[in-house]
């Protein structure tokens, strides 16, 4: 973790020229890395059963960032189809911890980091579901969010820092997950999980084989619309917080270059295993963008005898509702391919086999 530490540091000063704000975080980080683990541990205490809890039949949301995988998390979890981490559930694991600071989350949405979101991209806040993978980065300091938001901008490249064959991470954050499902778990009073991960997709076949009973819904929608809506996203933050277009030409054109060829691979990996035959694809369920969009109670009425579940006349009702509402959906996001350098062609190049396996050409 130092080295991730000092990497980062080495690219807030050389890139964004921020020197002494990074050292207060630092200190904010370990302080509240030592208070979670000191407040998980009265969470034994205060929920003897907590040890017992298991994570049984986890509903779990894998694919690229922007192919509608926040919209349906967000949805599971709303109408009760299992429980989700909330961004500070996510920030503050332990469930003693966060009932000390539920009161005070609209003073510390001060110093959010999903202040630096959007809203017409990506709109959150502390008590906004969220992709399970931020748990892991406040964690360990590290993953896709690491590299996306940060190292990616070094002068060298560390993306093989993050590939499972070169370093493999995989039993320290499926321990965490875990720890972290089961006090939502018993917070929620909930007997299954809905988790968002995108690292997922790049591990599944590990995944499946550390929660056998797992059921994986895997996002597809055309590259050509998710690669540059998660530029839009991901640049969208970091100019907020360090001004990602103050930077020279040649510092953004390549941090685009690294960002563009670690979506490609999030796509390549997973695609890789199920073409291979390691992911058991009775356990994943192809779910797609297009169809989420037009024909979304079609789509859930084969979902949820997927999930093993009987859906309740409530849920039904927000499915019918919801389908209306994803018929008549029009995003208020915009963006250009060209503002970052990406080429519609290449895309489609490059992520040919996404379109052969999973998309109906156009």
């Amino acid at each position: 973790m130092l080295q991730r530490m000092s990497l980062v540091y080495r690219v807030l000063v050389r890139v964004f020229h921020v020197r002494v704000i990074p050292l207060f975080v630092v200190w904010f980080y370990t302080a509240l890395r030592l208070k979670v683990w000191w407040w998980m541990l009265i969470d034994n205490l205060v929920y003897p059963g907590l040890g017992k809890t298991k994570v049984e039949r986890p509903i779990i949301i894998v694919g690229n960032p922007r192919t509608g995988t926040t919209f349906l998390h967000r949805f599971l979890v709303k109408n009760r189809f299992g429980a989700g981490l909330h961004l500070y559930r996510s920030l503050y694991p332990s469930i003693v911890m966060q009932k000390v600071l539920r009161p005070f989350l609209p003073l510390l949405e001060k110093v959010s980091p999903a202040r630096f979101h959007q809203s017409a991209v990506h709109e959150t806040n502390l008590s906004s579901v969220e992709t399970d993978d931020v748990t892991v980065f406040f964690r360990y300091l590290d993953g896709f969010f690491l590299y996306g938001f940060f190292l990616a901008w070094d002068d060298a490249d560390h993306l093989p820092l993050f590939a499972p064959e070169k370093r493999d991470t995989t039993g320290r954050d499926f321990d965490w997950l875990e720890a972290v499902w089961r006090r939502s778990l018993v917070a929620q009073n909930e007997t299954r999980i809905v988790a968002k991960l995108f690292s997922t997709g790049v591990r599944t076949p590990a995944f499946l084989e550390r929660f056998p009973d797992a059921h994986i819904l895997y996002m597809v929608r055309d590259p050509v619309e998710v690669i540059p809506s998660t530029f839009s996203l991901v640049t969208g933050v970091l100019d907020k917080a360090f001004g990602y277009w103050s930077q020279p030409d040649e510092v953004r054109n390549r941090y685009n270059e690294r960002l563009y060829l670690a979506l490609v691979d999030l796509f390549r990996r997973f695609h890789a295993d199920w073409e291979s035959g390691k992911i058991d694809r009775k356990r994943v369920m192809v779910v797609s963008y297009d169809r989420m969009m037009q024909d979304f109670d079609g789509l859930m009425a084969e979902m949820v005898p997927f999930f093993d579940m009987n859906p309740t006349p409530e849920q039904l009702a927000a499915i019918k509702a919801t389908a209306e509402e994803q018929r008549a959906y029009k995003s208020s996001h915009t963006y250009k391919l060209e503002k970052y350098g990406l080429d519609a062609n290449r895309i489609r190049r490059d992520c040919a086999f996404v379109y052969d396996t999973w998309l109906t050409p156009t």
